[in-house]
C-alpha cells in the first residue's frame, strides 16, 4: 500500500500586487525526497517555500500535512530580535534537555553560540540558523540559500549531514556543486508554473533546453496556424457570400491562446571590454606578509600575475582572503614585503558587502550618479564603455523594469543587489576584475553568462568565491589560504587544488613546516617527491610546472580562432564578429608568444643553475 505524500500542495493560486505568483500549483513532496528548488531570480521560490511552511496563505487551493508530520523553515534572513546570543536564538525551539544538539551542529558548523546578533557577520547568522533547523530534526527541511555567506568549509560539512540525513528535504541554493551532490528530484519554477523531474540538478540544464525547445516549436507551430486561418479569412470574402463563423470564432480563440502565452525572461544582456590593454605583468608581490596585533593573516607571500590570468582566492571565512586582495590590489600596504603593478592598470572591483550602493538611493540614481557613469548636464544619460545610454534602457538589459528604476535598492532582492552592481561594474571599461563573492544570490542562467564573459575577457581576473563549480569553470590558478598564515598557489581550479592538496584538503589542515625567510614550504604530496628545481623561487617552479598546460590551452584557442576566420563568407556577413574574432586572434597569439618566451627562460634559469 503506498504511503501518503509528506506534503501536498492542491490547485495553488497566489497573487502579489496584481501580477500572479503562482496559478493552479500543484505538488508533492515524499518522504526522503531530496529535491532541488531552481527558477529566475524573482520567480516565487522563496514564496513557493513559505506556503509549503504554512507561513504564507495562498488565495485558493489548500495544503495538506501528513498526520503528525513536521515541518522546519530556514529563511534567508531570520529574525534574531529578542535573542542575546546566537545559542539562545538556535536553542530557542528546543525543550532544554535537547539543547545538546544545537552543541553538536555548532561544532560541525565552527559556530560560536555565545556571539551576540549585532556583532555577528552574515556567516555567522546563517549557521545559528542552520543549527536551529537541524536540531529540531524535522521530517521535511525546507531551506532558503542555506550556503550563502559560509565557506566551503561549512559548505561542505553541511553537504556531508545532508547526505547522511533521513529527512525529506528541498533545496533552494545558487551553488550548483551542493545541489549537484545532494537533489535527486528537481522543482523548476518558471512563469508561474511548477514543473518536476525525478532526476537531480545535474540533468537540469538540459531538460530546461529541452523544454524550451518544445515550446517555441510550439509556438511556432501555432503562429503558422494562425496566418493561414487569418488569411482564409480574408479570402474567404471574396470567395464566398457567407462565411464559416465557427471557424472565424475558431480563429479568435488560436489568437487568444497565443496572446496568453507568457514569454520567457531573457538573460542579462552582460558584456566586458577591456579598455587600455595592461602590460604583460600586471602584479609582482614580493616577500608580502600581514598581521594584526598578534593575529597573523599570511606569512611572507610571492606571486606573480600575469595579463590574462584568473586567479581564486579560496579559504575559511575570516582568514584573510579579502586582506590579501586589497594588499595586491594596493588598498592595503603590507607590513613587509613590495606590491609592484603593470602598466596601464585599469581596475573594476565587485565588493561583496554591497557597500558601493545605497540602500536608499533609487536604482536611478545608483547609476546617474555615478562619477564613472555620470554624463555632464543630463540627469537620464549614462556613459556605458564610452557610449551615452539612457538609464532606463540599460537597467533594462539587466533585467530590470521601468518601475524599478525608481525604486530603493532596499527593496531589491540580493541577487537583484548583484545584478545592480554588475551593471555598475560593466559599464565601464577595464583590464583587470577585482571579484569578492559574486555569484552571491544568482540564478544559474546569470552564472553561466557571467562565466562565459570571464572566459573571453582578455583581462585579468582576481576572484574570491565559496562557488566550488564556478572557481572550476573560471580559474587558472588557485590561492589556497588554509589558515595559520599560509597562503599557497595551485594551478588550475578548486578540484585541481583537492587533488594536488589531497582529498582532505577543506577539512583538515596540516600544521606548516617552515621555510625559509619565515615562509611556508608547499605541503602538496606531489610537490615533497618532486622538489622545484634548483635555482628557481617556488612561483618561478609552480609557473614552470603550469606553463606547459597553458600553452597547450592558448594553441587550441588559437586553432579555434583561425578555423572559424577561415569562413571565406564570414567578413561580409557579419563584420563585426570577424572584427572581434581578428582582434582575439591576435590577442591570444601574443599571450602564446608571451608564454613561450617565459618557459624558455625559466627551463634555461632551471638548467642552468
Amino acid at each position: 500500500m503506498a504511503r501518503a505524500p509528506l506534503l501536498q500542495l492542491s490547485d495553488i493560486s497566489l497573487t502579489f500586487g496584481g501580477n500572479p505568483v503562482f496559478s493552479d500549483l500543484g505538488l508533492v513532496v515524499q518522504e526522503g525526497d531530496r529535491v532541488a528548488l531552481v527558477g529566475r531570480n524573482g520567480s516565487g521560490k522563496s514564496t513557493l517555500l513559505k506556503v509549503m511552511a504554512g507561513l504564507v496563505e495562498p488565495d485558493t487551493g489548500s495544503r495538506t500535512l501528513a498526520p503528525g508530520g513536521s515541518v522546519g523553515y530556514m529563511e534567508q534572513d531570520p529574525d534574531f530580535a529578542g535573542f542575546a546570543t546566537l545559542g539562545d536564538y538556535a536553542t530557542a525551539t528546543l525543550d532544554p534537555a535537547e539543547a545538546w544538539r544545537v552543541e553538536a551542529v555548532a561544532e560541525g558548523l565552527k559556530l560560536q553560540l555565545d556571539a551576540t546578533p549585532e556583532a555577528a557577520s552574515g556567516g555567522e547568522r546563517r549557521r545559528a540558523a542552520l543549527a536551529r533547523l537541524l536540531a529540531e530534526a524535522p521530517e521535511l527541511m525546507l531551506l532558503d540559500e542555506p550556503t550563502n555567506h559560509l565557506d566551503i568549509h561549512a559548505i561542505t560539512w553541511l553537504e556531508n549531514r545532508l547526505r547522511e540525513t533521513r529527512a525529506a528535504y528541498v533545496l533552494i541554493s545558487h551553488d550548483r556543486a551542493f545541489l549537484t551532490a545532494l537533489s535527486r528530484a528537481t522543482l523548476w519554477i518558471d512563469r508561474g508554473q511548477v514543473r518536476r523531474m525525478d532526476k537531480g540538478f545535474a540533468h537540469f540544464e538540459e531538460w530546461r533546453d529541452k523544454t524550451w525547445e518544445e515550446e517555441d516549436q510550439a509556438r511556432h507551430k501555432l503562429d503558422r496556424k494562425i496566418k493561414a486561418e487569418a488569411r482564409w479569412a480574408v479570402e474567404g470574402i471574396s470567395a464566398r457570400r457567407k462565411r464559416n463563423m465557427g471557424r472565424v470564432r475558431a480563429l479568435g480563440d488560436l489568437r487568444q491562446t497565443r496572446a496568453e502565452m507568457i514569454r520567457r525572461q531573457g538573460t542579462a544582456a552582460m558584456a566586458l571590454e577591456e579598455g587600455t590593454k595592461s602590460g604583460k605583468r600586471v602584479i609582482e608581490a614580493k616577500g608580502i606578509s600581514k598581521s594584526y596585533g598578534d593575529t597573523t593573516i599570511f606569512r611572507p607571500f610571492d606571486l606573480r600575475v600575469l595579463r590574462g590570468d584568473r586567479v581564486a582566492f579560496v579559504g575559511p571565512n575570516g582568514v584573510g582572503k579579502t586582506t590579501l586582495l586589497k594588499v595586491l590590489t594596493g588598498e592595503i600596504r603590507p607590513d613587509t614585503g613590495s606590491v609592484t603593478h603593470g602598466t596601464n592598470l585599469d581596475m573594476a572591483v565587485f565588493d561583496q558587502t554591497r557597500a558601493a550602493l545605497d540602500p536608499d538611493a533609487t536604482l536611478w540614481d545608483s547609476l546617474s550618479l555615478d562619477p564613472s557613469m555620470a554624463v555632464s548636464g543630463s540627469s537620464d544619460q549614462i556613459m556605458v564603455r564610452g557610449q551615452p545610454r539612457h538609464v532606463v534602457g540599460y537597467l533594462k538589459e539587466f533585467l530590470f523594469d521601468e518601475a524599478q528604476a525608481r525604486a530603493p535598492v532596499r527593496s531589491l532582492s540580493g541577487g537583484e543587489k548583484a545584478r545592480l552592481l554588475l551593471a555598475r561594474l560593466m559599464a565601464r571599461e577595464s583590464n583587470m576584475l577585482v571579484l569578492d563573492e559574486p555569484t552571491n544570490d544568482l540564478d544559474v542562467e546569470t552564472l553561466d553568462l557571467m562565466q562565459d564573459l570571464l572566459g573571453d575577457y582578455p583581462g585579468t581576473v582576481l576572484l574570491v568565491s565559496h562557488d566550488r563549480d564556478f572557481i572550476d569553470r573560471v580559474a587558472t590558478t588557485t590561492i589556497a589560504m588554509e589558515g595559520d598564515g599560509r597562503a599557497v598557489a595551485y594551478a588550475g581550479g578548486w578540484s585541481d587544488y583537492r587533488a594536488q592538496r589531497g582529498a582532505h584538503a577543506p577539512e583538515e589542515v596540516k600544521p606548516a613546516k617552515k621555510g625559509r625567510e619565515g615562509g611556508t614550504t608547499d605541503p602538496r604530496p606531489d610537490a615533497r617527491s618532486a622538489p622545484a628545481k634548483s635555482g628557481l623561487s617556488y612561483t618561478e617552479a609552480h609557473r614552470l610546472k603550469e606553463l606547459p598546460g597553458v600553452i597547450e590551452r592558448l594553441e587550441a584557442e588559437v586553432a579555434k580562432l583561425e578555423e572559424f576566420l577561415a569562413d571565406p563568407d564570414l567578413f561580409t556577413q557579419a563584420p563585426a564578429k570577424f572584427a572581434k574574432a581578428s582582434e582575439a586572434l591576435v590577442e591570444r597569439q601574443e599571450r602564446l608568444a608571451a608564454a613561450e618566451e617565459d618557459w624558455l627562460a625559466l627551463e634555461e634559469k632551471s638548467e642552468s643553475s
